[in-house]
């Protein structure tokens, strides 16, 4: 309670730690892609997917235009 009464007493924070997002966002669109390929197999089989197949295809979408941002921001100092 006491730090939170008197934040000039905390430590200062750790400095952000450098991470490669191109890595994460590659290994998420891995990811979504094999689901993308489960969920077809099932629809294909006559398996009801409830639209899985549509939020797959989602996640490679916004995982694409995740690269993109993370090329354009790739030199950005951290804040």
């Amino acid at each position: 309670m006491s730090l939170l009464l008197h934040p000039e007493r905390r430590r200062p924070s750790p400095p952000p730690e450098r991470v490669d997002l191109r890595r994460v966002i590659l290994l998420g669109i891995i990811v979504w892609s094999v689901a993308l390929v489960a969920t077809s197999v099932l629809a294909l089989a006559g398996q009801p997917t409830g639209g899985a197949v549509g939020v797959c295809l989602a996640g490679i979408t916004l995982g694409g235009l995740g690269l993109l941002w993370a090329r354009r921001h790739r030199d950005d100092p951290a804040d």
